[in-house]
């Protein structure tokens, strides 16, 4: 194990809660010179915010640690000369897409950013977010996940709304977040691996079957379960997916 990339939301803390002996298990990472990255689709939250969240529950990360898709697609906007772009993602993560012109509802956009704004869904923001694309508009996924666990409960998350408007639109999104390839490959180029390292030497550990460990391993990295957060047994024998690991949590990463 060469470098680790570890999931936020299900796999260092679930809800409100740390999952038990993570603080601990980073503090032996940085002491082992083991170097990681927090990979996350979290949009609610920018990176400074999550960064304020997990300080909160006991976890000494700094924002240079966090790698989240708004910073992905601030990145793929500025390579692809996307600059006006109607962004229908929550408020917080606006501050991660840096270098980007916001648009009203009413202005033409080159893109549309979407992330996961939950129960403000509705048909008219989905409409318009049609409209849009079907002007020209290439659509940003900062996210493709089914769902999340929320107060126990599994709850969508925005890949559903991506789906819809691909359907509608008739072009598939440009996904910048996990599982999309170039999402990993951002995120164990900050690590500051020698070159030449294996891939296969590199871990990426989380409660997503499609998001952290098929997409990891159709990265060429290795892809780790953790039996937390949104895991469900059912759901893992059904995906056909086979992950290198299952652990029954990220604290069993160095047994």
């Amino acid at each position: 194990m060469r470098g680790l990339l570890l999931d936020l939301d299900g796999t260092l803390y679930v809800d409100q809660d740390p999952i038990p002996g993570g603080p601990a298990l980073l503090e032996t990472l940085r002491e082992r010179g083991i170097p990681f990255r927090c990979v996350t689709n979290t949009t609610s939250r920018s990176r400074r915010g999550l960064v304020e969240r997990l300080w909160g529950l006991g976890y000494r990360i700094s924002p240079d640690e966090i790698i989240n898709p708004a910073v992905a697609a601030g990145r793929y906007a500025a390579a692809h000369g996307i600059r006006r772009v109607l962004a229908l993602t929550p408020e917080p993560s606006l501050e991660d897409l840096e270098g980007l012109t916001f648009v009203r509802f009413e202005e033409p956009c080159q893109a549309v950013i979407v992330g996961d704004l939950g129960e403000r869904w509705d048909f008219g923001l989905l409409q318009l977010a049609f409209t849009r694309l079907h002007s020209g508009a290439t659509l940003i996924a900062l996210s493709r996940d089914r769902y999340f666990q929320k107060a126990g409960t599994l709850t969508l998350d925005a890949g559903p709304f991506v789906a819809a408007l691909e359907y509608a639109a008739g072009k598939p999104a440009i996904v910048v977040g996990k599982p999309s390839r170039e999402f990993f490959q951002l995120a164990v180029a900050s690590l500051g691996l020698p070159a030449g390292t294996d891939p296969r030497e590199v871990v990426v550990v989380g409660d997503d079957v499609w998001s952290d460990v098929r997409g990891a391993q159709e990265a060429g990295f290795q892809g780790w379960l953790v039996q937390t957060g949104k895991y469900r047994e059912g759901v893992l024998a059904e995906s056909g997916v086979k992950p290198d690991r299952v652990l029954r949590s990220v604290v069993e990463l160095l047994g």
